[in-house]
């Protein structure tokens, strides 16, 4: 994963341990003065809550671990590789695209952000500014030239 995307990781996981545990913590203790537990939807909804909480700081932390931390401005390479923004024209209708190749947990096409286990980030690795790139996307094959590639 990229630095920006392991700082994205850590705030979630600060927002989640800090604001959302405490604020279902308090919803539960408020749902038991309420009495009888078993009919009781505000405290089967907060339990439900805390446990969504509770599994995606277990996740976060896991992806943490496992996670290796690219600073992508550190790379000097004139091919594609992890963390590369790479302008693309398309070569049927000319539109231009800048996408960013990185990690799965960081991808979001809206932002221009692709996972490196995505069809065009595959067929864009190892490529040089010129190439023409063929890629194998769900509604059939697009060509691509490569503009430019940077690093940042």
């Amino acid at each position: 994963m990229t630095v920006l995307g392991r700082k994205a990781l850590d705030e979630e996981l600060r927002q989640l341990k800090t604001v959302e545990r405490p604020k279902v913590i308090l919803a539960i203790e408020e749902a038991r003065a309420h009495g009888d537990l078993s009919e009781n939807a505000d405290y089967s909804a907060a339990k439900e809550r805390q446990g969504f909480i509770e599994g995606r700081i277990q996740e976060i932390n896991a992806k943490i671990a496992r996670a290796q931390v690219i600073d992508t401005s550190t790379i000097q390479s004139e091919k594609v590789v992890f963390g590369a923004i790479v302008n693309l024209t398309d070569a049927e209708s000319g539109n231009e695209f800048t996408y960013q190749i990185v990690g799965e947990d960081e991808a979001d096409i809206k932002k221009g952000k692709v996972a490196i286990t995505s069809p065009i980030a595959r067929a864009l690795i190892g490529k040089q500014e010129g190439d023409e790139v063929i890629v194998h996307a769900p509604k059939g094959k697009i060509a691509y030239e490569i503009n430019s590639i940077r690093y940042q």
